[in-house]
């Protein structure tokens, strides 16, 4: 009996030593990504952000990766990496700004691939490849599935108009027909339309817009008021 509870208790032990050694990588991940959480809010926010404060979190989020390089670090070092490449105010070459969209590129690549159900990363992944390629099928397959994985998420369907203006060309007539309705339910759903405003900014934007709205009822009036507001107070 004793030589038994000496093989339970070993056994435990075992366990034991092997959950703390399958869970040191995430835990050495997340104390590392936090020390990015403060610049990562910072940019959330609008604020403007250090260049020595973007370089110490992203690297940070360098070592969380190689600790636990799952979906979860590589889509939080891609927020990082983009927020520093499109930060204007920054005084770095366009060299590295191309460098670090690459990365993020091959973030969100890698991290989707393991968690494709994150419509903001899929249009993070679109965004990133337009800095990149310019109007391309890349952007639009991302895009697609960023409206396929959440189609309501308000907070970034200004971003998405954009993407859907600069790069109609590239939607075959199938995709069009879903971006019109798409576009359309955005209309629907928007209680504040300013944003439509927002996205005009040269004729042939409107003429798209106006087209989309053709059969919304007082869908032409309400978007050159929308546009009027725009240019007279900004968003």
């Amino acid at each position: 009996m004793k030589s038994l509870n000496w093989l339970l208790r070993g056994l435990l032990g075992l366990a034991g030593a092997i959950l703390v050694y399958a869970a040191w990588p995430v835990a050495q991940g997340a104390w590392q990504a936090q020390k990015a959480d403060a610049v990562l809010g910072l940019l959330r926010g609008g604020k403007p952000v250090r260049l020595a404060d973007l370089d110490a979190g992203i690297t940070a989020l360098n070592f969380a990766v190689a600790a636990d390089p799952g979906a979860l670090r590589r889509l939080q070092r891609s927020e990082l990496v983009v927020g520093a490449a499109l930060s204007p105010a920054l005084d770095i070459t366009v060299q590295q700004r191309v460098v670090w969209l690459q990365s993020a590129e091959a973030d969100l690549v890698a991290g989707l691939g393991s968690a494709p159900a994150r419509g903001v990363a899929w249009a993070r992944l679109a965004s990133v490849r337009q800095g990149l390629q310019g109007t391309s099928r890349g952007v639009v397959d991302a895009l697609l599935m960023s409206i396929d994985t959440a189609p309501l998420l308000n907070t970034i369907w200004p971003a998405r108009m954009r993407l859907i203006l600069d790069n109609w060309v590239a939607f075959t007539p199938q995709e069009r027909v879903r971006i019109e309705a798409y576009v359309v339910m955005t209309w629907r759903l928007s209680l504040e339309k300013r944003w439509f405003g927002a996205a005009v900014r040269s004729p042939v934007d409107e003429l798209f817009l106006r087209y989309f709205l053709r059969e919304e009822p007082k869908g032409q009036e309400e978007l050159a008021r929308e546009m009027d507001n725009f240019k007279r107070h900004g968003i």
